[in-house]
């Protein structure tokens, strides 16, 4: 394996940014000096970028460089990754001979005290804690051997995020397919309510001739004030620029999609906007008209697409 180096890696972002999910797991191995190395990588969605990094103690000196790595790669979500490093085939063991004689005179001396008969075997005194030395990794002496063991865990990393991104990507594109469906969808119900809306001034007119008739008993009724109280009641209901504003957020949405790249808080605040023009269609459409009652059906259905919407959205980088 060769090692990549800091620059290496921030030349690895990809030159045309796709839309991400921020669910994604990858896992690497490699060996270095004797050593069997392990990272994995496991990301879920966050509002900002939350990396934890899990290593040995002795590897605590690559801490920063390893962070910067996954920054370089990754603008949002919570990261897990872990640093797993065992012995490998080759890894040095050593017994502190030392230690083991300390452990059998104690032994000695309990079964003294206590007329004990019974004995060590082997296997059992070297899984006394500290006779064993070389199973966990050690930070190498010579700077020369420090950077080659940075640049390998940094290698590893990056191959690690690699295929974690791709599988990112791969759900950002099924993410991106299902947002277009959704907005798609919204955008025929927004033309919908916008044909009935077209139709509520008459239908406001047939209304208020209907209850003056009542009111004054078969009276005759002036068609001209009745004429400008209709207008004004539509005017009080008119939800036009709420369907224009509605439309033009739709078409931001689709348009920031096309572009791509970090989405997720920009797709959230157009979504939070589009929620706040569907909560106002739905108080300025009184009344029991067929026309009035169609529109309020129709504005639920496009508030839950919403819902819908930033549920997914939720998980977008």
């Amino acid at each position: 394996m060769t090692p990549k180096t800091g620059t290496e890696l921030r030349q690895e972002v990809p030159a045309k940014l796709e839309c991400r999910s921020m669910t994604g797991y990858a896992m690497v191995r490699g060996e270095h000096a004797g050593w069997a190395i392990r990272i994995s990588v496991k990301s879920v969605n966050h509002r900002f970028l939350d990396i934890k990094l899990r290593m040995p103690d002795s590897l605590e000196p690559y801490e920063l460089r390893l962070r910067q790595a996954v920054k370089n790669r990754i603008h949002r979500g919570h990261i897990d990754i872990h640093v797993n490093v065992e012995p490998g085939e080759a890894a040095p063991v050593h017994v502190n001979r030392e230690l083991l004689q300390a452990y059998l005179r104690a032994a000695d001396e309990l079964r003294q005290q206590t007329g004990a008969k019974s004995e060590l075997d082997l296997v059992s005194l070297l899984r006394l804690p500290g006779v064993i030395g070389g199973l966990a990794p050690t930070l190498p002496d010579s700077d020369e051997e420090q950077e080659a063991l940075g640049k390998v865990l940094e290698s590893l990393l990056a191959d690690a995020v690699s295929k974690m991104d791709e599988m990112r990507r791969t759900e950002g594109r099924h993410l991106t397919e299902e947002l277009r469906s959704r907005l798609e969808r919204i955008s025929e119900q927004t033309e919908q309510v916008r044909g009935l809306v077209e139709t509520l001034r008459p239908a406001f007119s047939r209304r208020l001739e209907s209850r003056l008739k009542e009111l004054l008993n078969g009276a005759q009724i002036d068609s001209g004030r009745l004429a400008q109280e209709a207008a004004l009641l539509a005017e009080r209901s008119d939800i036009s620029e709420e369907l224009d504003r509605l439309r033009s957020h739709l078409q931001q949405f689709t348009k920031l999609l096309d572009g791509a790249g970090e989405l997720g808080k920009k797709l959230d605040f157009l979504l939070q906007e589009m929620h706040r023009e569907a909560n106002t269609m739905l108080s300025k459409t009184p009344g029991v008209e067929s026309e009035a009652l169609a529109i309020t059906g129709i504005s639920l259905e496009i508030k839950s697409e919403i819902e819908k919407l930033r549920e997914q959205v939720q998980n977008i980088e």
